[in-house]
Order: C-alpha cells, then structure tokens, then sequence
C-alpha cells in the first residue's frame, strides 16, 4: 500500500514581480553597455560623429515585452551597415570603423559571451542575488 502525499505551493507574487523588473533593468542596463563597448571600441564609421554619440541611443520603450533597441537614427546609417561595397570607411578617427559594426555583440560574435555575463552580472546584482 501506497502513502498518501500531499503538498500545498505558495507563489510569492511580489518576489516573482521583484526579479521580473530585475530582469527587465538588466535588460536596459545590458543594451547600455553594449553601447558603450560599440563606442570604445571604435567599430562604427565616424566623421564628425554625430552618427556614433547624437544618433545612436538604446530604445528601452518595450523592454517590458524583453525587447530592447540600439537604435542609429541617420538616414545613411542603413546603407553604411548593409552596403558598405558604396562606401571608403576611414579610420582616422575610428581605427576599427567597418560596416556591420554590432557583429561583435551579436550572435555567433567575438563578444557574445560578454554579453550574456554582462547580462547575467546586472540581473544578480538588481535582483539582489
């Protein structure tokens, strides 16, 4: 004969809402960072710069959704990442200006591992872990 068991489970909703907004900080923080590390590491062509420091900002408007955006907002920032064949990139301000500049961060990147850590280290840290 079997024993009977039985179990009651409690959710603890505002340390499930706690580490959800942890989440979604770590998020923002994380797109931040991959930011700055895109600017350090002078991967994006740049004259006078308006593209790089003016015109490219993180969008955090859906990071509710776990959607986040770096965002360049210049009418040529499209042609210079896909069709670099139509452009000379100079690095006399940039030394490692190229088109597709977020490869790095991306998937299958040099840098993706340091993103996920980065990732990782914001959300223990904003979830109080």
């Amino acid at each position: 004969m079997m024993a009977q068991v039985s179990s009651r489970v409690k959710i603890n909703q505002t340390a499930i809402k706690r580490l959800n907004q942890a989440a979604i900080h770590a998020l923002e923080q994380t797109a931040e960072w991959i930011h700055t590390e895109v600017v350090q590491a002078q991967v994006m062509p740049r004259d006078s710069g308006a593209m790089q420091n003016e015109s490219t900002f993180v969008d955090c408007s859906n990071s509710s959704n776990g959607k986040v955006s770096l965002v360049t907002s210049t009418p040529y920032a499209r042609r210079w990442y896909f069709n670099p064949e139509s452009v000379k990139f100079h690095t006399d301000k940039n030394a490692n200006a190229q088109d597709h500049w977020l490869t790095d961060w991306t998937d299958g990147g040099k840098n993706v591992n340091q993103v996920t850590k980065t990732f990782a280290e914001l959300y223990r840290r904003n979830a109080g872990t």
